[in-house]
């Protein structure tokens, strides 16, 4: 199994390169990394493709999709890293079944984040968080079926993101839920939170990134309310 990895971000910015990266390419198995920045560097690393593309986070995945040479295209934050065995254990769940096209696990708040940070990374896995969806998906919880899984550790079969035509350019953020919707509506397919596949996520401060950050979830959220009531409705969505 070939995996695509891509990451879109403003820049390389120092986390991406000292923690991202160097996390990414201690991983077994066939991959390349796709980043995908806003402008020009010269900065190169091994296995890595720079695709600089100025435009939203959505426009970035979906401008990597059409370099993946990847039978599986993994979707990562730039201001994340990977647990050992990542790809591992995606590999591992993909293989049960034809049915499952997509795997998801927690983002965990990194051990020497600052205490400030760590605030927040306690409110998004506690019950109030995403009102229960941000317990398991900020902390290891039971595996299970889901459909709708954020893009900070989300892994999909590549075939299903070209059949759905990858990520719908209408919502920012929230087109991971568009996307996992179609995923599992319109191709029937599963996707498997894993609390295996860990990724260390670094939080917004407390308070105002993090409140700016809580608005824009908020917003969309009450958008999707309407346009999605299947999942935008359900308080652990």
């Amino acid at each position: 199994m070939f995996f695509s990895i891509i990451i879109p971000c403003p820049e390389i910015n120092p986390g991406l390169e000292k923690e991202t990266i160097p996390a990414i390419l201690k991983q077994e198995g066939n991959f390349e990394i796709i980043i995908v920045p806003d402008k020009k560097t010269s900065k190169k690393f091994p296995k890595t493709k720079i695709l600089p593309l100025a435009g939203s986070p959505t426009q970035k995945r979906n401008y990597g999709l059409k370099q993946a040479r990847g039978e599986v295209v993994v979707f990562i934050d730039d201001d994340a890293y990977p647990s050992p065995n990542w790809l591992k254990i995606i590999s591992q769940n993909l293989e049960k079944s034809p049915k499952i096209a997509a795997v998801g696990g927690p983002g965990l708040t990194p051990p020497d984040d600052p205490l400030l940070a760590k605030v927040s990374g306690w409110f998004w896995a506690s019950p109030l968080g995403s009102g229960g969806a941000g317990q398991y998906r900020n902390w290891p919880k039971k595996q299970r079926l889901v459909d709708d899984y954020p893009t900070f550790n989300l892994a999909v079969e590549k075939e299903a993101l070209k059949k759905i035509g990858g990520f719908s350019y209408q919502f920012w953020s929230g087109e991971d839920t568009k996307l996992c919707l179609d995923l599992v509506y319109r191709l029937g397919k599963k996707i498997v939170y894993d609390p295996a596949l860990v990724v260390f996520h670094h939080r917004r401060k407390i308070f105002l990134p993090h409140l700016r950050q809580l608005g824009r979830y908020g917003y969309h959220r009450g958008l999707f309310v309407r346009l999605f009531p299947q999942t935008s409705k359900r308080l652990g969505y």
